[in-house]
């Protein structure tokens, strides 16, 4: 096992803030392996780059040889994390989560060792407790306490509803702390309050408080706003090899760094040499480029992301794009389709001859087949080609 010192350097890469550094020191020292926590709440069936923040800092975990729990939030995602929100979410069903709970575990595994990973559903321990135990449960806070977060606050002083099952939440998250018997919990920094409860029951059920690592939340393809599928910027973790790859390939500069440092599995050590690189005259696409192969291979292979470099970058090189290539600027408020970028740029007569198009597999997107589901990311470039003779470097730009 590594030293103390090289442990809290890994724990520390990328993260926002370490709660309480020295309470953590101390249980490192002892020598023995933690139980690390993590939670998701099974909300949508596909999870994005931006999921794997935390996936990766538990996979560091694993790696220093402590226990990972995956715990899937079978029972909090029928509540609906109120963390950030604005309005009351809507409960899903238990198919729905358990349905998606399934395909979770399908991608995770992708990044963190199966052998070396505990999944958990906190519904094992929520489903089992009585009326007296919840009661029990909610008298450990104060509703004035709860009023203290930001998004409850906002709500109630603007007079939004906030429904009492919401403020079970933070209470269930934290139990399951207590449950597993958590000596480090993760989360992002969105999370926080969350997490400090579960500090705060753990003392109250007789237990040491976990400590708490928050991670940032990933800024999307547009460099600006957290990465989200609602908003478009995002990268799907299961989307095709070409499509993840072209998307990668387009981020601004200035957040390539940063998507080196959560999402690389690279030393500090060799992306600093990056830097140093770029510094030096290197290219920043062919830096971009080596990021894209390995978040592709991490998702679909060696070869899928060999391929799509080929597809991508090696056809433009090879001359199948006119050199005069035009440079078209589209401005909008917010990430758009494809078809809506077409459209904007020229490089269609119209909206329909777009979809048809798209419907033929005749769009590509810096030399890869796209479909009407492909969003460009304000402040993104790419190559876009129209059929057979319609091709442009087309930018999307903020109004």
């Amino acid at each position: 096992m590594k030293s103390v010192e090289e442990q809290l350097a890994l724990i520390k890469r990328g993260a926002e803030e370490v709660l309480v550094e020295s309470e953590l020191v101390e249980k490192l020292k002892r020598g023995q392996p933690l139980r690390i926590k993590a939670g998701f709440d099974p909300t949508a069936p596909d999870l994005h780059l931006g999921h794997t923040v935390l996936i990766n800092k538990l996979r560091q975990f694993q790696e220093l040889g402590h226990t990972v729990v995956f715990l899937i939030g079978d029972f909090t995602g029928m509540i609906g994390d109120p963390s950030g929100k604005s309005a009351t979410r809507p409960p899903l069903t238990r198919e729905q989560v358990l349905d998606n709970a399934e395909t979770y575990k399908q991608q995770v595994f992708k990044i963190l060792d199966p052998a070396k990973t505990e999944v958990a559903f906190n519904s094992t321990w929520m489903d089992a407790l009585t009326p007296a135990d919840f009661i029990r449960l909610a008298s450990q806070y104060t509703v004035a306490r709860m009023l203290e977060r930001d998004d409850f606050d906002k709500r109630y002083t603007t007079n939004q509803p906030i429904a009492i099952h919401e403020f079970l939440y933070p209470l269930v998250q934290g139990y399951d702390s207590v449950a597993l018997k958590a000596d480090v919990e993760l989360g992002g920094t969105d999370q926080k309050f969350n997490l400090l409860m579960g500090r705060e029951l753990q003392r109250a059920y007789g237990q040491e408080a976990q400590s708490v690592v928050t991670m940032p939340l990933l800024e999307g393809l547009d460099g600006v706003k957290k990465m989200s599928k609602s908003l478009g910027n995002y990268v799907g973790i299961q989307e095709a090899p070409g499509v993840m790859y072209s998307k990668l390939v387009s981020i601004p500069d200035t957040l390539m760094w940063r998507y080196f440092e959560l999402l690389s599995f690279r030393s500090m050590e060799e992306i600093d040499q990056l830097r140093m690189d770029v510094a030096n005259g290197a290219n920043p696409r062919d830096i971009k480029i080596q990021l894209a192969e390995e978040i592709v291979a991490r998702f679909h292979g060696e070869e899928a992301a060999a391929n799509a470099h080929r597809g991508a970058g090696n056809r433009m090189k090879e001359g199948e794009l006119p050199e005069d290539l035009p440079e078209i600027e589209v401005t909008a408020t917010e990430a758009l389709p494809i078809a809506a970028v077409l459209n904007r740029a020229g490089l269609v007569k119209n909206s329909a001859q777009a979809r048809d198009l798209l419907g033929s597999g005749a769009v590509k997107v810096d030399g890869v087949v796209v479909d009407r589901e492909f969003v460009v990311a304000l402040g993104a470039t790419h190559v876009c080609q129209a059929g057979k003779k319609s091709f442009a470097r087309v930018t999307l730009k903020a109004e």
